[in-house]
């Protein structure tokens, strides 16, 4: 008699476990984002093209006038951004207590009902030709609902609550693959997409309808169809060499369920050795802040620097360029698999932060197209330290906390992200002119910068593992 016969509820549950994977989520998301992203700038580019051109001379070169739509959009993402990164503040919090305290789904459902009202005003600007600051307002809802921060940190509870702690980093790793992919196709198809309608009154349109509709089944589906995973307990032992490993999440082999080589019952650390969590906390908060500052460097001025000379790209090309950017997912996911053989988190958060520092380095004297893509190449392995120091932070918590805390991660990084995106784009706007690449030269310095914390974690765990006396070690 075979299994089915003897469980027949084994059907039910087993599609009931299905409702509990949250990529469906993020996959339909992400496409709706790429393409909003990318209809946004070239709207943008549009809109504020037209509007310099009514406002400047006949005789006007050409390059003033690439020049003053290239401020033009530059001022208008300063002022987007901060809409974008100050509204969600409070309300992330808020929405972040109220799923640990009632329901999961609460932050993620909300933040995805702003994120709809966002795209839906994209599309009304499109259709009925309204002012391009309408989209102040319709990022402004996408905040008070959340905004990324809500929804970023709910996707992460979830993520890991199903998920045993030594496959954690695997199950997020996997999840941003999914964004990864996700945005890749979304990315390749929008400028495609933007060019379908033919006309200047509603060219766009198909872009910003098919994000509303990825949009919306989003959110039907985080509604009718998500469930929210039973956590998968955490065993209850006394503080070992392996749970202080745990603490930087190492990774031995591909089966991380199983004991780690180095952990030995019996040897528990003294109170002074068993209290790092705290400063790995520290460390890591300050590795991902300097890291973010870097990386949001980079990727605000990146849709500025392709539009304008040397590079000059169209529609097509700045789709492609986007989509680009979204091969880190899978060759970061990729990443992770072979380095966690033989590396610990330590070493793999300081690999990601080489290889993006790298590729901004050489975007630094970026002149043709081919050295961009070779430049995104280098960054091949970008995506590993957040999403790593994110697995290594959930370790160190209680399950009733992670809406809290990473809400908290995501507040700040969106701060920092606010910061910087404001600092980037004067300091564009300043040096575009003499040295274009500057900002990239910037973000390189703060990547490798960014080591620094994290080669403390580094040090500090080889600390505790000599001075926890066990053999073989």
């Amino acid at each position: 008699m075979g299994p089915e016969s003897t469980c027949p509820c084994r059907g039910y549950l087993t599609r009931l476990q299905v409702r509990t994977w949250i990529e469906p989520v993020v996959a339909s998301t992400q496409v709706a984002s790429s393409l909003y992203d990318t209809g946004l700038l070239l709207v943008l580019k549009e809109s504020l093209g037209v509007r310099a051109s009514n406002h400047s001379t006949s005789l006007s070169p050409r390059g003033a006038l690439e020049d003053q739509q290239q401020k033009a959009i530059s001022n208008f993402y300063i002022i987007y951004n901060l809409v974008t990164g100050l509204t969600p503040l409070l309300p992330a919090y808020v929405l972040g207590w109220l799923s640990d305290r009632y329901h999961r789904k609460i932050s993620i459902c909300v933040a995805l009902l702003g994120i709809l009202l966002c795209r839906l005003g994209l599309l009304f600007k499109v259709l009925w030709d309204w002012p391009i600051e309408v989209m102040y307002w319709a990022v402004g809802l996408n905040g008070l609902c959340g905004g990324l921060s809500a929804y970023w940190s709910g996707v992460i509870s979830l993520g890991s609550l199903g998920s045993s702690e030594g496959r954690r980093s695997i199950r997020l790793i996997f999840i941003d693959l999914i964004l990864g992919l996700a945005g890749f196709c979304g990315s390749m198809a929008s400028g495609h997409l933007f060019q379908h309608v033919s006309g200047q009154a509603w060219q766009g349109l198909a872009l910003t309808a098919c994000s509303v509709s990825c949009a919306s089944f989003a959110l039907l589906y985080s509604l009718l169809v998500l469930k929210v995973p039973v956590s998968v307990a955490k065993p209850k032992a006394p503080p070992t060499v392996d749970t202080v490993s745990g603490t930087v999440g190492t990774y031995r082999t591909l089966d991380p369920d199983q004991p780690d080589r180095q952990s030995v019952e019996g040897h528990p650390l003294s109170p002074e050795k068993a209290k790092p969590h705290k400063s790995i906390i520290v460390l890591l908060f300050l590795g991902a802040i300097l890291y973010d500052l870097a990386v949001v460097g980079t990727v605000d001025v990146m849709p500025l620097f392709v539009l304008r000379e040397p590079l000059s790209w169209n529609q097509v090309q700045v789709g492609y360029g986007m989509a680009s950017g979204y091969i880190i997912f899978i060759t970061s996911f990729l990443g992770v698999l072979v380095f966690s053989r033989c590396f610990q988190d330590t070493t793999m958060i300081m690999i990601g932060m080489v290889s993006f520092g790298s590729g901004a380095l050489l975007l630094t004297f970026v002149k043709e197209t081919y050295m961009f893509y070779i430049a995104r190449g280098l960054m091949l392995f970008a995506l590993i330290p957040v999403t790593t120091i994110r697995s290594a932070m959930s370790k160190l918590i209680k399950d009733s906390s992670y809406g809290k805390v990473f809400v908290i991660l995501q507040l700040s990084l969106t701060l920092t992200w606010v910061v910087t995106s404001t600092m980037y784009n004067k300091l564009y706007q300043l040096t575009m002119e003499k040295f274009v690449g500057t900002c990239f030269a910037l973000s390189s310095s703060l990547s490798f910068l960014a080591i620094v914390p994290i080669g403390i974690v580094a040090y500090k765990q080889a600390s505790w593992l000599k001075h926890a006396d066990i053999p073989g070690t």
